[in-house]
C-alpha cells in the first residue's frame, strides 16, 4: 500500500501562515506545552511519548477520590459510523471513572450529533438539563450567550488555558469569558480510492489538487466506469453537510462572514458574494449538470458515503482517519465476493489534504467537541454538584482520555495529549493520521457566534438543497441564504 508522508512543507506559504496565526492568536496567552510553530507531522511524532501523566493523581487535586455525590451527564455518543476501538474506549471511560470516583452515582446519556443540540434546547427550556454536557464545537457560544452554562475554564480542573488550542479556546469564549474545556480537536483529509482512479484513466498516487480537478475527476470517475466520483454530502439539519462544504467555500475565497481571517469581525455577510457563489456552482455541476455524485446526496451523511467507498461505489470523499478502521470493521461483516472486493478497496484506500481553490487557499473545518456545566436554575432538580461535574470533565480533558476519547478520529483537545505514549501507539497504529493532523494548521474555527448553530446546520445545507433541487437558481440560493443570515443576525 503507498503511504502517503507529508513533511514540514505543509505549513509553508502565506495560506498556512495566515490560518495557523487564526488558529493561535489569542492574546495575553504563555507558552502552550508545545510548540504550535513547528506543527508538522515530524515534529508531532518527536513529541509523542515524551511524557507520563497520572490522571487520577491530577484528577484528586481537583475532586477527591473519596468524594460522594451524583452528576448527570449527557455527551455525544458514538453512533454507526464511528469504529469499534472508539466504542470500546467510550465504555473504558466510563469504566475508569467508576473506579476512580466509585462514590459518585453517575448517570450519563448519549446522544446522536443530529439530536443532541434540539434535545439540549427542550430540556432547558423545561428547565431539566442535564448538570455538564459535552456538546460539538458550534454549541458553546449559543448556550453561553444566553446563560445558560457557569463559567468554567481550564484552570478550574487542574490545567492551564495554553493547554488547548486558542482557536479551539475561542468557540467556548463569549464576550471575554470561558464557558467550557475543549475535549477534542480535529481536522479532516481527502481520500480516495487508487484503484478507480487507475480504471478512470487518472493518476492512482495524486489526489486531485483544487476543487476544479474534483469536479473534473468525478465526472471522469462516472462517465468511464458508471459509479459515483464524489461524496457529495447535503443533508438538512445534519453536521455531516458544513463539515464538508466549508472547506470548499473557503477555499473559494467564500464564507459566511470572514471567518476565514486571522481576526475576523463577523460584521459582513458573504455568502453572496462571487468568489461563494463559485462554491454552489462547484456542488451544483457535479450533482445537477454532470450527476457525478451519490444520487442520494441530498439525504446522505458520512455514514451513508462509507459503505458506498467499501463496494467501490465512490471514488473520492472528505473524512476522518477512523474511516480507515471503519472500512476494517465493515469488511470484517463482508462475506465471499463482498468481503474480497472490500480488501481491494481498503488496500487502495489513500489519504492527502484537501484540495485547494482557484487562488491556491486550503482550508478545512477546525472542530471538536467541548465540556460545560449548567447553571442549577436549569438542571433537573434545581442543583448542580460541582465538585462532581469537575471530576468527570477533569478526566475527559486530561492529556490521556482526551487523546483516548479522540483515538481513532480526531484529536486530544489537551495538548499535552500529543506528548502521550497513546500518541505514540496511534501514530504507529492508524494509517494516515499524519495526514489529517497535518491539516491542523488549515483549520478554520466555525464563527464564534450564538447564531452559528443555525446558520450551519440549517441555512448552509438549505442553500445546497435549494440549489441542487432546482427549487432556486445557484444565485437566488447565495442570495436567500445571505439574507437569512442577515435577518438572524440582526440586520448585517
Amino acid at each position: 500500500m503507498t503511504r502517503i508522508t507529508l513533511g514540514s512543507a505543509v505549513l509553508r506559504g502565506t495560506v498556512a501562515t495566515a490560518l495557523m496565526a487564526s488558529l493561535m492568536s489569542t492574546s495575553a496567552l504563555g507558552a502552550p506545552p508545545v510548540d504550535l510553530s513547528k506543527w508538522s507531522p515530524e515534529y508531532v511524532r518527536s513529541i509523542a511519548g515524551t511524557q507520563d501523566f497520572d490522571t487520577a493523581a491530577d484528577c484528586a487535586k481537583v475532586t477527591p477520590l473519596d468524594y460522594k455525590g451524583r452528576l448527570t451527564f449527557w455527551y455525544q455518543g458514538v453512533f454507526e459510523g464511528d469504529p469499534d476501538l472508539l466504542r470500546q474506549y467510550y465504555k473504558d471511560f466510563f469504566a475508569t471513572f467508576r473506579k476512580t470516583y466509585p462514590n459518585i452515582q453517575l448517570e450519563e446519556q448519549a446522544l446522536t450529533y443530529n439530536d443532541l443540540l434540539d434535545k439540549f434546547r427542550t430540556a432547558l427550556l423545561g428547565n431539566a438539563a442535564p448538570m455538564a454536557v459535552r456538546l460539538q464545537i458550534l454549541g458553546g457560544t449559543e448556550f453561553a450567550s444566553k446563560g445558560y452554562l457557569q463559567p468554567l475554564k481550564p484552570e478550574d480542573v487542574g490545567y492551564s488555558t495554553e493547554d488547548y488550542w486558542p482557536g479551539a479556546m475561542k468557540a467556548v469564549t463569549w464576550e471575554g469569558v470561558s464557558y467550557g474545556i475543549p475535549t477534542n480537536n480535529e481536522t479532516m483529509a481527502f481520500i480516495w480510492n487508487a484503484d478507480i482512479f487507475k480504471r478512470a484513466g487518472l493518476d492512482p498516487d495524486k489526489a486531485p489538487a483544487t476543487w476544479d480537478d474534483v469536479i473534473k475527476y468525478s465526472k471522469q470517475i462516472h462517465d468511464k466506469l458508471g459509479i459515483a466520483g464524489y461524496g457529495l454530502v447535503a443533508r438538512k439539519n445534519a453536521g455531516n453537510t458544513p463539515y464538508r462544504f466549508m472547506p470548499q467555500l473557503w477555499a473559494y475565497g467564500g464564507g459566511v462572514f470572514d471567518e476565514a481571517t486571522a481576526n475576523p469581525t463577523y460584521e459582513q455577510v458573504n455568502l453572496d458574494s462571487p468568489q461563494s457563489k463559485a462554491a454552489l456552482q462547484a456542488s451544483y455541476d457535479m450533482y445537477v449538470r454532470d450527476k457525478s455524485v451519490p444520487v442520494s446526496a441530498l439525504t446522505n451523511q458520512q455514514a451513508d458515503n462509507q459503505p458506498l467507498f467499501l463496494a467501490g461505489q465512490l471514488g473520492m470523499m472528505i473524512s476522518h482517519p477512523s474511516d480507515y478502521d471503519v472500512m476494517l470493521d465493515l469488511q470484517k461483516k463482508a462475506t465471499g465476493a463482498d468481503k474480497d472486493k472490500a480488501q481491494t478497496v481498503i488496500d487502495n484506500m489513500r489519504y492527502g489534504l484537501i484540495p485547494t481553490g482557484p487562488d491556491g487557499k486550503r482550508a478545512v473545518v477546525f472542530g471538536g467537541s467541548n465540556i460545560h456545566i449548567l447553571k442549577p436554575e436549569y438542571v433537573e432538580g434545581g442543583k448542580v454538584d460541582e465538585p462532581a461535574a469537575k471530576a468527570i470533565i477533569c478526566m475527559w480533558t486530561s492529556p490521556e482520555w482526551s487523546l483516548k476519547m479522540a483515538y481513532a478520529g480526531s484529536n486530544p483537545g489537551n495538548l499535552n495529549g500529543f506528548k502521550t505514549k497513546w500518541m505514540k501507539e496511534r501514530l504507529d497504529n492508524i494509517k494516515f493520521l499524519d495526514v489529517t493532523t497535518s491539516m491542523l494548521p488549515y483549520g478554520i474555527p466555525f464563527p464564534a457566534l450564538p447564531q452559528a448553530p443555525e446558520i450551519m446546520n440549517i441555512i448552509v445545507p438549505d442553500m445546497l438543497q435549494n440549489a441542487l433541487t432546482g427549487a432556486m437558481t445557484v444565485d437566488e440560493a447565495a442570495d436567500d441564504a445571505a439574507k437569512r443570515v442577515r435577518d438572524l443576525m440582526g440586520g448585517l
